[in-house]
């Protein structure tokens, strides 16, 4: 083993140049070590061409075609993304389980001169890393959850609380998803939710960013965002923590989401789609309501129609069975900017007094 390479169990603690993952692109966009950066040697195809090799004709063979495959790889990498790196450049370099296809790349990087750690086990050391810090790392703090019917904006004063220097964990940032039947978010469709092993990775990214000794504020979520689930540990947390309720009129949470989901004019076909599949529990009479709202560009009415009959019974049952704990509620006449701030005060002086 040249000099300028070692291996690590326990990563975590120190700064890299960069992180590596070596994975092919379809292993890489499952989950990752955030941060990382993709540097396959071996795509998809590739891997898929050298494991059919492996089962049909031999290992040797496969090898051999492999070899050459990573050789040209390597080299194309070294070109295109290593040849501007200087001297006390310092990755981390990591595979699925820390064999070859990681330690082909570090060898490489090594005989150059550059400082080269491998993750020992390599992804599967990673996730069970993961595994193990949320069993046990929701449990070090002290949460408030901010609670309110939908369309109070509270996605929207936890993110003005955070840029007051309050921690909060943004659930809804994480997941790419706003919680709810029509929460897809629709403006960037070029990023989907992650998968549920990248978005706990996200999670444990935000919570060890955190200071346990200072409050860790969260919205009233359910165990569910779109199609990813809340850590099992962090979940129960949540649940026995105080809530803070904004109590917010009507008339202000219609037009706030009119504001905040434009696709509900600008889409009003994947609308329409969308609230097809409540018909089950509404029936088609209801359905026919909605949607002759739409047409008709009733947003109004149609939002707070279904603000009334869906989401609000919806909240409703979601705090009897899982937040329970209101501690204080606090009324705004309106979601205009002064409002916000006096309310962002008033959420700063319970952060001063935890």
């Amino acid at each position: 083993m040249p000099p300028s390479l070692k291996y690590t169990n326990n990563p975590w603690d120190k700064t890299y140049s960069e992180i590596i993952d070596v994975r092919s692109p379809s292993e890489f966009s499952q989950d990752c070590i955030p941060g990382a950066i993709n540097l396959p040697v071996l795509d998809d195809a590739e891997r898929a061409e050298v494991g059919t090799i492996y089962k049909q004709v031999s290992a040797f063979n496969a090898r051999k075609i492999g070899a050459a495959l990573v050789a040209k790889n390597i080299a194309q990498h070294l070109t295109q993304h290593f040849i501007h790196k200087e001297k006390d450049y310092s990755p981390l370099v990591y595979c699925w389980r820390g064999g070859q296809r990681s330690a082909s790349m570090a060898t490489v990087l090594a005989q150059i001169g550059w400082q080269i750690t491998i993750l020992s086990g390599g992804y599967k050391t990673y996730r069970t890393h993961v595994r193990q810090e949320l069993e046990c790392l929701p449990q070090r703090f002290i949460y408030r959850v901010l609670s309110g019917l939908t369309g109070s904006a509270k996605t929207h004063i936890l993110r003005q609380l955070s840029q007051h220097g309050a921690q909060v964990l943004d659930l809804e940032g994480l997941a790419n998803h706003r919680g709810s039947l029509l929460g897809e978010e629709w403006e960037d469709t070029s990023l989907p939710q992650p998968s549920q092993k990248y978005f706990e990775s996200l999670v444990l990214q935000q919570l060890q960013s955190f200071n346990p000794a200072q409050v860790v504020w969260v919205e009233s979520e359910s165990n569910k965002i779109g199609k990813v689930y809340l850590p099992i540990n962090l979940w129960q947390q949540m649940k026995s923590s105080s809530c803070i309720e904004i109590q917010v009129p009507i008339t202000a949470r219609v037009q706030f989401i009119i504001q905040e989901y434009p696709h509900l004019i600008n889409h009003p076909h994947i609308l329409k789609a969308k609230i097809g599949r409540l018909k089950s529990r509404y029936g088609g009479k209801k359905i026919l309501e909605w949607n002759q709202l739409i047409a008709s560009g009733d947003w109004e009415n149609f939002v707070a129609d279904i603000l009334q009959c869906h989401y609000d019974p919806a909240y409703f049952k979601s705090m009897q069975h899982n937040y329970v704990q209101v501690e204080q509620i606090l009324k705004m006449p309106d979601l205009s900017a002064n409002s916000i701030d006096n309310l962002l005060n008033s959420l700063m002086q319970i952060i001063d007094n935890v």
